[in-house]
């Protein structure tokens, strides 16, 4: 955010005449019930330090989530998706009727599914344990899991699923058990977004990795059977929306090209129109 801000003061400064917009990523979970937004701690701390879920990956999933419209031949009200953004950051997102009803990420990015250099959840217990026992600093631990840790930290050599794939398939055990761990918390995420749907039309895959690594699309489907999807996905179509899905399965799987800065587009120009 601080870079952020710094860029549009700057706007300001040279162009004073000129309507400047901010496109918030967690609009898009602002709905969230508070079944789905709130933590299980005091009211005090939800109240003084606003302390919930907010999510984030809104832009994706809002340009995600017209382009399977689309695609299917439906209006965003209609649907009820699983939406999974994977890329440097992860999350999943439950999308029903048209609007988020849950999401993986929290108060910050750093929740939810192992990333390419973030930890996603762990134990609050650990967190608490390295300051008191260990003594670690508390700007370290923010830095480590921040930073450090994620698939860099668990294959040791990359953050990146492109080179760890190779790195698999070249005997690497490191790298094998770092696309594990991976794909098995985005399966977990996926089955948890879907406890809030009543029925899944279609699970959406975008993002960095969601769009350009079908090894990890296929592992991801291959250990969710029970929700009528499979591996062995056909291949996609670069840079255009597709369903992937093998003949005969029963929910599809769609893949949308990353779309953040065009929603941005998108949403300027439409409160722009407005004003």
């Amino acid at each position: 955010m601080p870079q952020a801000l710094t860029v549009v003061d700057a706007a300001r400064d040279l162009l004073p005449g000129v309507p400047h917009v901010a496109c918030f990523d967690t609009v898009f979970h602002s709905g969230l019930t508070p079944a789905a937004r709130e933590y299980a701690v005091p009211a005090d701390w939800r109240d003084t330090y606003g302390l919930r879920r907010y999510g984030f990956h809104g832009l994706s999933y809002a340009w995600a989530l017209a382009r399977t419209a689309e695609l299917l031949g439906r209006r965003p009200e209609q649907l009820h998706l699983v939406m999974v953004h994977l890329g440097g950051g992860c999350s999943a997102c439950a999308v029903r009727d048209g609007r988020s009803v849950d999401t993986t990420m929290g108060f910050t990015p750093l929740e939810g599914l192992v990333m390419s250099r973030r930890s996603g959840s762990v134990d609050p217990g650990v967190l608490t344990w390295l300051l008191t026992r260990k003594h670690l600093p508390a700007n370290e631990i923010e830095d480590v899991l921040n930073q450090r840790s994620g698939l860099l930290a668990l294959s040791g050599t990359s953050g990146d699923t492109r080179d760890l794939v190779r790195s698999r398939t070249a005997g690497d055990e490191r790298a094998a058990l770092a696309l594990d761990v991976f794909t098995h918390q985005c399966r977990r995420g996926i089955a948890g977004m879907a406890a809030s749907l009543s029925r899944l039309d279609a699970l959406v895959f975008t993002g960095e990795i969601g769009e350009d690594q079908p090894e990890v699309r296929e592992e991801v489907c291959a250990g969710l059977s029970l929700f009528g999807l499979t591996g062995g996905l056909r291949p996609l179509v670069a840079e255009r929306p597709e369903i992937v899905r093998e003949p005969g399965a029963r929910v599809p799987v769609v893949v949308i090209p990353t779309g953040e800065a065009q929603q941005i587009d998108v949403e300027t120009r439409s409160l722009l129109d407005r004003g």
